[in-house]
């Protein structure tokens, strides 16, 4: 498959193109500083430089793909201002729309919830201490997933609550917190093999699972 990957150089997203390149599709990665791209992709991928502001780019990045992957998330740094990611992803989804791409895996937290789960006290807490303690976030994260969830696409959102460094397990737990027994963190290698395996994988498809370790 052509996939079209953005955030390609974060933490998460660099470890999904890896993933991809691996399971042999061919990777379109969105950066805007070309100086990230990790030297051991090589010529394997093809690279669009870009803001998420940059509609002709995303567009170019985009044209061709037979899925997209977004592994953008909101900054957490306190001095952060604005909600750039929400205009971004509506350009992501306008180009997606324009070039007729059905398949679309993103990344979010709890805080957004899954439109067939019902409410449990973890993620009313999940919710709630967003809202409360890092509002500008959660107002960014739930305005670019708000309008994939609302859209006919074959979209699968990610959720996670504490993505750490330790090594690649090999195996998450994933499902919805109302039926199955989840934990709260995992590693941004399970994150992103996951992901990867999302792009021909039905499973999920109009459903946002959690994953944990």
């Amino acid at each position: 498959m052509n996939v079209t990957v953005f955030g390609a150089t974060g933490a998460i997203g660099s470890l999904a193109v890896t993933e991809l390149l691996a399971a042999g599709h061919t990777v379109t990665a969105y950066a805007r500083n070309p100086k990230k791209i990790p030297a051991s992709w090589g010529d394997r991928i093809r690279l669009v430089v870009g803001d998420i502001s940059d509609a002709a780019a995303i567009n170019d990045a985009v044209a061709g793909a037979d899925a997209v992957v977004s592994a953008l998330g909101p900054s957490l740094d306190p001095k952060a201002v604005g909600t750039p990611l929400i205009a971004g992803t509506r350009l992501v989804l306008a180009a997606i729309q324009k070039h007729g791409v059905r398949r679309y895996i993103g990344h979010a937290t709890p805080a957004v919830w899954d439109l067939q789960e019902r409410a449990t006290w973890q993620t009313r807490l999940i919710r709630f201490l967003p809202k409360t303690f890092g509002r500008r976030a959660y107002d960014e994260i739930r305005g670019m997933t708000d309008p994939v969830l609302a859209s006919d696409l074959d979209w699968t959102i990610i959720r996670f609550i504490r993505p750490t460094n330790d090594p690649k397990n090999g195996t998450v737990r994933s499902g919805f917190f109302d039926t199955d027994k989840l934990g709260f963190s995992v590693p941004r290698a399970d994150i992103a093999a996951f992901t990867a395996a999302q792009v021909d994988d039905t499973t999920y498809v109009r459903r946002a699972p959690v994953i944990s370790s």
